[in-house]
C-alpha cells in the first residue's frame, strides 16, 4: 500500500511538472521597462527615443502577429541610482516587467545590474558605458550591447596617442561612468608609451567649466580627454572654443560622443573632432531605413543615437531567444543563456555575438566630425577613418575579470 501511494505521489508529481513546463512554454507574454534619462542631460541620447525603439522592434519582431502580448512602460531614473533601484523592484515586484532595457549613467546601471540579478530579470544595457558590466560585476541576467569605456578607451584613445598625442590631461565627470573611462584609456595611453599629466574631476551636469579648462590648458598636454557625456561633453567643447584651447594647439578628445552632441555643438565648432561609434545611421542601406522610420516618429526628427539603436537591436535579439525557447519562461538566467547560444544578426549592428560574460560584440568604427563645407544634408555629420573589427573592440575573454568565465 506504501509503495503505491509513494509512487502516486511521484506520478502526480511528475504531472505537475509537466504540466507546469508546457505552461511557461506556452506563456507568451512579455512586459518591457524602457528606463533611461528622460528629461536631464542625458535625454537626447537616449530618453523618449530609446522608449521609441523598445516599441519599434516590438512591432517588427512579428511575435505580436504569432499571438504573443507585448508590453511596454517607461521610467526615469534621474540619472540617479536609489531612485533607478526603486523603480527596477516596483517593475519586478507589481509590474511584472520581465526585460530592463537601456539606462544611459552607468552608476544608475550597476545598481539596477544588482536588482535585476536578485528577481532574476534581464537586463539588456545600451545605455551605460561602464566595461564592469561585463567585468567584476558581470551577472548571468545582463546583456551589454552597443559599447563600453573599453572600446572608447582602444578606438579614439589609442588613435590619438598613435597619431602623436602622447602626453594627455583628463576632464573627468565624478561618477561611475568618468571613472571607468578615464581608467580604462589612461591603461591604453600607458600601454603605447604616453603620459598622463593630470586631471580634474567634475560634478555630473556642470554648467561651467572654465575653471577645469585653465587647468587643463595650463598642462600644456597635448590632448585634453574628455571623460565625460551629453550635456556635459557639449558644454566642455562649446566652451573650450570660447577659450580658443584647439587654436592654442592642443586636442580635444572627445571618447565619447553622440549624434546628438554634434547637433548640439554644431559643425563650425565641433569639425575635426575624431571618436568611436558602434552605430551611425548613414553607414548602409539597412541603417539609413530604419533610421528613416525612427525620424519620421521622432518630433525632433532626429535619427537614432548608437544608444537607442542599441536597444532596438538588443530586443529584437531577445525576442529571437524567447522565440526559440517556444515562449517566455520567466527566468532571466535562462533567457540570457539563449541569447548567448544564438548568433547576433540584427540591420543595425550586422553579424555577432553576446559572450559568455555578457558581452555583445560586434565592429566600432572611429570617426571625424566633418566640416561644415563637407555636410550635404541634415545629420550629415560625420565621416568613417577607420574600422575596429568585433573581436578588437571589446575587452578580450582573457582579460575579463567577470566570474562567469571560471566556471
Amino acid at each position: 500500500m506504501r509503495t503505491k501511494i509513494f509512487a502516486s505521489l511521484l506520478l502526480g508529481t511528475a504531472l505537475s511538472l509537466s504540466v507546469a513546463s508546457l505552461a511557461n512554454a506556452q506563456d507568451k507574454t512579455v512586459k518591457v521597462g524602457a528606463l533611461s534619462d528622460q528629461s536631464g542631460l542625458y535625454a537626447d541620447l537616449g530618453g523618449p527615443g530609446s522608449t521609441l525603439a523598445a516599441q519599434m522592434a516590438i512591432e517588427d519582431s512579428g511575435l505580436t502577429a504569432k499571438g504573443w502580448k507585448i508590453d511596454i512602460i517607461s521610467g526615469d531614473h534621474q540619472n540617479k541610482p536609489d531612485i533607478g533601484t526603486a523603480i527596477a523592484r516596483q517593475w519586478f515586484d507589481v509590474e511584472k516587467v520581465d526585460v530592463i532595457v537601456d539606462v544611459p549613467n552607468s552608476g544608475v546601471a550597476l545598481a539596477v545590474n544588482n536588482v535585476v540579478k536578485e528577481k532574476n530579470g534581464v537586463f539588456i544595457n545600451s545605455g551605460a558605458a561602464t566595461s564592469d558590466l561585463t567585468n567584476a560585476q558581470c551577472s548571468p541576467n545582463t546583456v551589454h550591447w552597443t559599447y563600453d569605456t573599453y572600446t572608447l578607451a582602444h578606438g579614439t584613445g589609442q588613435a590619438l596617442v598613435k597619431a602623436g598625442g602622447d602626453t594627455w590631461f583628463f576632464l573627468t565627470a565624478d561618477y561611475a561612468f568618468g571613472a571607468a573611462l578615464e581608467r580604462d584609456t589612461t591603461a591604453v595611453i600607458l600601454a603605447n608609451g604616453g603620459k598622463v599629466l593630470g586631471g580634474v574631476k567634475h560634478p555630473l551636469n556642470t554648467a561651467d567649466f572654465s575653471s577645469f579648462l585653465l587647468q587643463a590648458q595650463a598642462s600644456k598636454a597635448k590632448v585634453i580627454g574628455l571623460a565625460n557625456a551629453g550635456g556635459d561633453t557639449t558644454n566642455t567643447i562649446k566652451q573650450a572654443a570660447e577659450f580658443g584651447i584647439v587654436k592654442g594647439g592642443q586636442k580635444l578628445a572627445a571618447l565619447l560622443l553622440f549624434i546628438t552632441d554634434v547637433k548640439a555643438i554644431g559643425l563650425e565648432t565641433a569639425q575635426g573632432l575624431n571618436f568611436t561609434e558602434t552605430f551611425y545611421w548613414d553607414m548602409n542601406d539597412k541603417t539609413r531605413e530604419f533610421s528613416k522610420k525612427f525620424a519620421a516618429r521622432m518630433k525632433t526628427g532626429a535619427p537614432p543615437s548608437m544608444v537607442q539603436a542599441g536597444v532596438y537591436a538588443g530586443l529584437m535579439h531577445y525576442f529571437k531567444a524567447l522565440e526559440a525557447l517556444g515562449g517566455n519562461p520567466h527566468d532571466g538566467v535562462k533567457v540570457v543563456e539563449k541569447m548567448k547560444s544564438i548568433p547576433t544578426d540584427d540591420p543595425l549592428f550586422g553579424k555577432g555575438e553576446v559572450q559568455p560574460n555578457g558581452r555583445a560584440i560586434h565592429p566600432a568604427y572611429l570617426f571625424e566630425v566633418k566640416k561644415p563645407s563637407e555636410s550635404k544634408a541634415p545629420w550629415d555629420f560625420y565621416k568613417l577613418v577607420g574600422t575596429v573589427s568585433a573581436d578588437q573592440a571589446f575587452t578580450p575573454l582573457a582579460e575579463s575579470k567577470c566570474a562567469l568565465l571560471k566556471k
